[in-house]
């Protein structure tokens, strides 16, 4: 699983570098934060591995893969200084690619503490949580997920954006029971409560399903956007929420290429042929 989730990001921050460089043109760093990362799909400028390694901690310290990777991300917490050596000074817009051990981001203080740090270096910062399409599937899952990234946005306390990728893949995961909006913008929760209580293992939960979802509508801070990483329209879709969430700040040149772009993803809107993936209709 923690093979396939470094998969998962890698191609993310492979297909967005490329839409940065080739269709913006925007200078682009990625720096792989993840310490077990050891083949990406992507040339790290900046690996972290090259001050400490997963492997090499389980072999010393004969620690399983999750508690190597916490004590990875203490040992870069406390080696932060080396980090900003590596990072800081190369001019360019910045792509981190971080572990995607949930605990790091819902409970230990270590990953905040880091990125804490590089809020501190003149980088504006901002969360990309990436999450399957295929939990729409499962009311139970996706409640799961929902509560994940409110945990994470809480915990981190960062700009953020969520995401749901492979959505080209969702038809072929089974049904989802209702359209695709209803859970990119999370809406009226309710009706996925009477779906999760009509299954035998909801039923010994409802008061509990019910605060749970009471929770998420509560802080009504959660929502998602689809992700294709092979359509154009959808990464630059992403990318504008991203730069908005963050500040970014186009230049003369840049501001010119994405208005063009914005301008034929307008018309592709406007002739029903954006986001095939938005009209899969749940069953």
């Amino acid at each position: 699983k923690q093979w396939y989730q470094r998969r998962v990001r890698g191609t993310y921050c492979r297909a967005m570098a490329f839409h940065l460089r080739n269709v913006i043109k925007r200078p682009v760093v990625i720096v792989n934060l993840d310490p077990a990362n050891e083949q990406p799909p992507y040339t790290a400028d900046v690996n972290v591995q090259d001050l400490v390694e997963v492997d090499e901690v389980m072999e010393r310290l004969h620690l399983g893969p999750n508690g190597a990777i916490i004590f990875c991300m203490e040992y870069i917490e406390s080696h932060i200084d080396q980090l900003k050596e590596l990072v800081v000074g190369k001019g360019a817009y910045v792509i981190f690619d971080c572990p995607g051990q949930v605990e790091l981001y819902i409970h230990q203080s270590s990953f905040r503490n880091i990125v804490g740090h590089i809020a501190k270096w003149n980088i504006q910062l901002c969360v990309v949580s990436l999450v399957d399409s295929h939990y729409c599937a499962d009311p139970s899952k996706f409640i799961s997920v929902l509560l994940t990234s409110l945990s994470s946005m809480l915990h981190l306390e960062l700009p953020h954006i969520n995401v749901l990728s492979k959505i080209d893949l969702l038809s072929k995961m089974g049904p989802i029971d209702f359209q695709l909006n209803f859970y990119t913008e999370v809406l009226d929760l309710s009706y996925l409560l009477e779906k999760l209580d009509e299954r035998v293992c909801g039923r010994q939960f409802v008061r509990l399903n019910s605060a749970l979802v009471g929770l998420v509508e509560d802080y009504n801070l959660v929502s998602f956007y689809p992700l294709d990483v092979q359509e154009v329209s959808c990464l630059h879709r992403l990318c504008k929420a991203i730069d908005k969430a963050n500040g970014y700040v186009y230049g003369e040149i840049e501001e010119r290429t994405v208005l063009g772009l914005s301008q034929s993803v307008s018309t592709l809107e406007d002739n029903s042929e954006f986001d095939r993936s938005l009209q899969y209709q749940g069953t």
